[in-house]
């Protein structure tokens, strides 16, 4: 049998500082790795010690190495005595091997570690076991590469399947995986093998940071300092250890008999017998034998404190400044609070106690008075506290915004921009399209056939018929509509002539063709078309159609009261290019002559060219005698203007 040759399991680091607050060197770690990798210990379950996350991977890689190297020699050692590894597994028949594999930890160190392999007897599978037939198979946490021979490890983290609990995250392991505790410990405490938190002994541990003198005494989550040494009696112990004389005399059962006075010394005291006691006001002469007055008022600042002292026989009585009075129990000079003893007539508006006297101060928009008691009106709008303009008003003040502008609801200082466009009439600020400024708006009309007004809001149409601006020929009429021209050419039908010598056509002028015939032209002459006429109007797109818009007037010649022995008509008629009905035409009486009125009764979306043939029909008794024929060129403009 063949021996596939094992590498020797190695570990390479390669790291980047990484910032932590533990003590423990990657060496440190590593090392200690292996110490429990010597002593057959589980690398996946290695009691932790330190915080950082480095520091437990080394741990682990180091000791899983020293395994590795172990289980290589062993392997190397069993094949050359056996030819196989049924003893080293028991239950295979595959020997051992190790492939190189790099894992990411964090983003300061990339760990190499080689994981152990198998290989097949016969030097056919790669895998961790062989099933017979040379097929192979993986060991729990692995599984089989797609070449069928050797297998990779399972992220049991990645497919969901660790059991880990809440509050742990779950960590890969080759061939397993272990949950730890996300959320720390807190100081005080380190994460067992067991993933709870345990006490850390700062005493036993030796990181505490007792001074020499002090003695450690561990707390749960923290230590204490205990002085080693003790004090004696007439001593107390303070928070550094030192030893402080304590006062006997000072406490509430004097140590002394009655009629004796205790006198402190430095560990302990001592008690006197009383001499003659004087009362208040007194004390002993010279002598020792008698009580006499004691001058309260003698010295800099007597009793009194600075204010005027008169002695008194066992006593004193102080003449107190303005501001102060005195206290006939304490016999002192007390401070008046005026504030409190005259409200609300020495401060126009608030008033502070100062010592012997007060002081008066205003509220807010308001400033003291040269009397300092009263408060004028503070002027704010001097400070510039508003963005455009600023009006001052008593005890505050107003700010106010330029033309285009608005006051901020934010804070009513700042002025912020009006957008006219925007506003709900800001569709009939301008005619066409409007564009905002800052304080304003300008307007602007299509770019070409319309220019603005003078007003700045409103479009008005260039007649480019007029300003020589249009492209018409010679023979060609040029006729302004909105926003545009047209080039026309009207020519009668045959048997027909133009009537005047009108060569242009303007926006009422109108071409009229009437009948000529030839000499013994019999259907020319029953023709009952006598004239043709052709006229062009321009119209708008209506933004609001509200009601019927007039546009032709087609006026006879016809009395509207002819005589009762005549039964003649005259009866107006759409022929052609009526769409969509938007037009109709109505008969009435205008100054005694029927005139035809031409409506538009739908609204008409431009841009949109049509023409709309008209007849006037005059009838006498029931029979149509003769017709006119009128022809309206209609130009609908793309806009409302």
């Amino acid at each position: 049998i063949s021996i596939v040759p094992i590498w020797q399991a190695e570990l390479c680091l390669c790291l980047r500082q990484e910032r932590t607050s533990q003590p423990m060197s990657i060496d440190e770690c590593c090392k200690d790795g292996r110490d429990r990798g010597i002593d057959n210990q589980d690398c996946t379950a290695l009691p932790l010690i330190s915080e950082s996350t480095t520091c437990r991977i080394v741990q682990e890689q180091c000791c899983a190495t020293v395994l590795e190297d172990s289980i290589c020699t062993n392997g190397i050692n069993m094949a050359k005595d056996q030819g196989g590894c049924d003893t080293q597994f028991p239950g295979s028949t595959c020997e051992t091997k190790t492939a190189k594999v790099c894992v990411s930890v964090r983003e300061y160190v990339c760990v190499c570690v080689f994981v152990h392999m198998c290989i097949h007897c016969t030097n056919t599978c790669c895998a961790q076991e062989c099933v017979g037939n040379g097929t192979c198979a993986c060991f729990k946490g692995y599984k089989l590469k797609p070449d069928g021979k050797n297998c990779e490890d399972i992220n049991e983290c990645l497919l969901g399947a660790s059991n880990c609990r809440g509050g742990e995250r779950c960590i890969n392991t080759l061939g397993s995986f272990r949950c730890q505790r996300e959320v720390s410990c807190g100081t005080g405490y380190e994460l067992t093998d067991s993933n709870n938190c345990k006490d850390i002994d700062e005493c036993e541990s030796g990181t505490h940071n007792c001074a020499p003198d002090f003695m450690c005494q561990n707390t749960q989550g923290s230590f204490r300092c205990r002085p080693k040494n003790q004090c004696g009696d007439g001593y107390i112990q303070d928070a550094l250890g030192s030893c402080i004389d304590i006062n006997e005399c000072l406490a509430q059962t004097g140590p002394c008999h009655p009629g004796q006075s205790c006198v402190n010394t430095v560990g302990s005291f001592t008690c006197q017998r009383n001499s003659v006691n004087c009362g208040r006001g007194y004390h002993l002469n010279d002598n020792g034998n008698r009580c006499v007055d004691i001058d309260e008022c003698k010295g800099p600042d007597g009793e009194c404190a600075g204010h005027g002292c008169i002695n008194l026989v066992g006593s004193f009585r102080c003449e107190c400044k303005i501001g102060f009075i005195f206290n006939s129990i304490s016999r002192v000079c007390e401070d008046i609070n005026e504030c409190r003893h005259y409200p609300g007539r020495l401060c126009a508006h608030k008033c502070e106690n100062a010592v012997g006297s007060y002081k008066c101060s205003c509220t807010q928009g308001f400033k003291l008075a040269s009397d300092g008691r009263n408060c004028d009106d503070l002027n704010e709008c001097e400070s510039s506290p508003c963005s455009q303009e600023c009006a001052n008003v008593y005890g505050s003040y107003q700010c106010y915004c330029r033309r285009g502008y608005q006051l901020s609801d934010r804070d009513g200082i700042n002025c912020e921009d009006i957008d006219e466009c925007a506003l709900p009439t800001g569709g009939h600020i301008c005619s066409y399209r409007c564009h905002n400024t800052p304080g304003s708006f300008h307007c602007n009309c299509p770019a070409t056939g319309y220019t603005l007004a003078p007003n700045g809001r409103s479009c008005q149409d260039v007649d480019e018929c007029v300003t020589g601006t249009h492209t018409c020929s010679e023979t060609e009429s040029c006729f302004n509509v909105q926003g545009g021209f047209r080039c026309l050419s009207f020519e009668c039908p045959p048997n027909y002539r133009r009537a005047g010598e009108k060569a242009r056509v303007e926006r009422s002028d109108t071409v009229r063709c009437v009948k000529s015939c030839q000499p013994n032209d019999i259907s020319c002459v029953l023709d009952p078309v006598h004239s043709v006429s052709h006229t062009v109007i321009s119209m708008p797109t209506f933004r609001e159609f509200t009601r019927p818009e007039e546009i032709v007037f087609l006026r006879t010649m016809s009395m509207a009261h002819s005589s009762p022995h005549i039964s003649s008509d005259i009866v107006f008629d759409i022929l052609e290019g009526n769409v969509q009905n938007s037009f109709d035409i109505v008969k009435r009486e205008e100054h005694g002559i029927i005139v035809g009125v031409v409506r538009q009764v739908k609204p008409l979306i431009g841009p949109l060219n049509m023409v709309l043939k008209l007849a006037m029909n005059y009838v006498t008794s029931g029979v149509v005698s003769h017709r006119n024929i009128v022809s309206v060129h209609i130009f609908v403009s793309e806009f409302w203007f």
